[in-house]
């Protein structure tokens, strides 16, 4: 545990997980300092849009469903005083908190949640991932070097992805260079590295034919021994508070990469991919929607979740 408040960068490719290769030696880089694993999401309802499921997903991550499922059910005239407080500061301590995204919808859902939405367009436009990086760094503080006490968030959430098929690769590349930036700033030994908490999370978007056996996270029972499967223990992802979850999507997580220096714990992974996490990670699978208390636990905004 660090001796002051970590500040949190997320870095989320939305529905780019499939699109890793070789070519994206930032990423890699990344997964060989960092302590990675999974995030396991319930599964998709039918007939999902692609805004629907983006929109989804962030709520997940951010443990927010019960605000999305309300949303547009409840107009901005009802009276809210009897509701109970749901946005970041009323949950984490005050948590400060500021999200970019191009997505109307996320905007939208995040503006509920407290957030400060900013303009992405303004802050990538005509500027470099390494200069983006350095823009998102000065928003938590990090600014030439040092570590600023005042005016700073303590979460910045970067959204990226989810777009048409052409622009894939433009947006993998550009979320690798980023990560670069990122890296390039957290030199061990330095203010930032000590107190710059980096979790980059990428998805696999929409699911596609063959993913539930290409992307297991459930550990099988041998066939040959599948009598034995009863006295198999559910993993515990698929458990929340003692009980078994009713709807866990056991395939296609979400695959996440952590690194803060002398607070993270290094794993084995050498590559940013699904078969290195699941052989090497150290982190597993956890739920999904316990992502933010394990970031607010950094923030000292919240107590430790799990173990």
């Amino acid at each position: 545990m660090a001796d002051k408040p970590s500040r949190s960068l997320v870095l989320f490719g939305d529905g780019l997980a499939r699109f890793i290769d070789s070519s994206h030696s930032h990423f890699h880089s990344l997964a060989s300092l960092s302590s990675c694993g999974f995030l396991s999401l319930p599964n998709s309802p039918p007939s999902e849009s692609e805004d629907e499921r983006t929109v989804r997903e962030v709520a997940v991550l951010l443990d927010a469903c019960p605000i999305y499922l309300n949303m547009g059910k409840i107009s901005d005239s009802d009276n809210q005083e009897d509701s109970p407080k749901q946005t970041l500061p009323d949950r984490f301590m005050g948590m400060k908190a500021a999200i970019l995204t191009n997505n109307s919808s996320l905007k939208s859902f995040s503006a509920k949640l407290g957030f400060s939405v900013l303009k992405l367009d303004e802050l990538v436009v005509g500027g470099s991932a390494e200069v983006v990086a350095l823009e998102l760094l000065k928003l938590l503080g990090f600014q030439e070097g040092k570590v600023l006490d005042s005016d700073h968030f303590d979460l910045v959430f970067f959204h990226n992805g989810a777009g048409e098929q052409k622009v894939v690769a433009a947006d993998m590349g550009y979320m690798d260079a980023l990560v670069g930036g990122v890296m390039s700033q957290m030199q061990p030994g330095s203010d930032i590295s000590s107190r710059l908490h980096l979790s980059v999370v990428v998805s696999y978007g929409n699911i596609l034919e063959g993913d539930d056996s290409k992307f297991s996270v459930s550990k099988r029972v041998d066939e040959k021994n599948s009598h034995l499967s009863v006295l198999y223990p559910l993993q515990s992802y698929a458990m929340k508070g003692g009980i078994p979850r009713k709807d866990v999507r056991h395939y296609s997580p979400m695959l996440i990469a952590q690194w803060q220096s002398a607070v993270t714990r290094k794993d084995n992974a050498e590559r940013f991919s699904f078969e290195d996490f699941m052989e090497h990670g150290g982190n597993l699978t956890i739920p999904a929607d316990r992502f933010l208390h394990e970031i607010a636990f950094k923030l000292w905004k919240a107590p430790k979740y799990g173990a």
